[in-house]
């Protein structure tokens, strides 16, 4: 079966508003770029397919996937929508090019939660109806604040620990020209931050960005026809555990650790805490990328504290982790924020990372995590 490879991204957003632009000017925008960044190839013409990751509840609107293939040169072809993460629309076209489906398919996902004025309401309609919507929580951050405290507990992390990473990532989000929310912080002035639910600030909480990504995927002769660059996708897996947070495990994200096993035997990665040259890993919540680089292998159980401690996952550590910054710096645009972390990838593979460009980047894991409401992730092996 053929390779798959990233040809070509684009991007527009990562901003706090976008009034002056509707979600269809947004994605046409993006798929402009990414076009032109796949060696300038015709949508019309040339792909075989289009993959939408979006979601009603987010759009407003009923069968908002109705409103994807004008702005993406989809008309009249085959366009599909996945109503998950932005990464879970790249497992699907990955599995149409190696099925023989597809040599061309083309990725969108777009997020612009700065219109959306009932944004709690549409949260608490994601948790479990039985369970946990009647309890009627005042903050829905509460779930997972819980959560948190049970984690840390189990591994032995501190709220200073907390800190060592969102100071981590807003620094490295200083480095992005993406990361509306990056800021220099210190570790006093992240613990006299107030609680929004114990043991979370608003640090610790991922802001809302509004943006837009397409992605072209290809098999291994095209890419190679089209790019001297391409990046390869060597793995992918997912998996989705029960989502009612009172009914499964908070001391692990098994659904992570589910698909890492399976990305991981695809592209026979034994070891990953020495084969990834860094991750790009979903940061809603600062304690949950810690919990994510644990289930990804990164670190073992009995070491992740100390490990964070140590500065392992910073830019000049042995395994860094969003080195250009992650959602705590970037927002999160909702379905499309696997693709922000898949887009920083990208990038830091090509070279194209600017001011956050590690030295000698050739392997790296990409995961996602759909968010509060859900434990369903996905995780991507890349490779150059």
């Amino acid at each position: 079966m053929p390779k798959i490879a990233l040809v070509g991204m684009g991007y527009t957003g990562f901003t706090r508003s976008s009034e002056h632009l509707s979600f269809r000017e947004m994605v046409y925008q993006a798929a402009v770029k990414a076009y032109n960044d796949a060696g300038g190839i015709d949508p019309r013409r040339d792909v075989d397919a289009f993959i939408s990751c979006q979601e009603d509840f987010w759009e407003g609107v009923s069968i908002s996937d109705e409103f994807a293939p004008d702005q993406l040169g989809g008309v009249l072809k085959p366009v599909y929508t996945v109503t998950g993460d932005g990464l879970h629309c790249v497992a699907n076209a990955y599995m149409m090019i190696r099925s023989g489906v597809a040599d061309i398919v083309v990725v969108e996902s777009h997020g612009k939660p700065s219109e959306i004025i009932s944004m709690s309401d549409i949260v608490w309609f994601s948790t479990d109806p039985i369970y946990v919507r009647p309890l009627k929580l005042p903050n829905p951050h509460a779930l997972q604040a819980l959560e948190a405290r049970v984690y840390m507990r189990s591994r032995g992390l501190r709220r200073e620990d907390l800190g060592l990473y969102v100071i981590q990532s807003l620094g490295n989000a200083l480095l992005s020209d993406r990361a509306p929310y990056a800021a220099k912080l210190d570790l006093d002035g992240y613990l006299e931050a107030e609680y929004v639910v114990d043991p979370l600030t608003a640090y610790d909480i991922a802001r809302y960005s509004d943006a837009a990504i397409v992605a072209v995927v290809a098999s291994e002769e095209i890419a190679r026809k089209l790019t001297d660059q391409p990046v390869w996708i060597d793995g992918v897996g997912w998996a989705t555990e029960i989502s009612t947070i009172s009914m499964r495990s908070m001391e692990e994200d098994v659904a992570t650790k589910l698909a890492a096993r399976m990305a991981y035997d695809q592209a026979n990665v034994k070891d990953p805490r020495r084969e990834f040259d860094f991750a790009e890993v979903d940061e809603r919540y600062s304690y949950k990328a810690i919990q994510a680089i644990e289930a990804l292998g990164l670190a073992r159980i009995d070491t992740v504290a100390s490990d964070l401690r140590d500065g392992s996952f910073s830019r000049s550590g042995s395994l860094p982790v969003n080195p250009s910054g992650g959602a705590l710096g970037e927002g999160v645009p909702l379905e499309a924020h696997g693709l922000a972390r898949l887009l920083s990838a990208y990038e830091q593979l090509r070279g194209r990372a600017g001011r956050a460009q590690l030295s000698d980047a050739e392997k790296a894991v990409v995961h996602g995590w759909r968010g509060l409401g859900t434990s369903s992730s996905i995780v991507l092996v890349l490779s150059r």
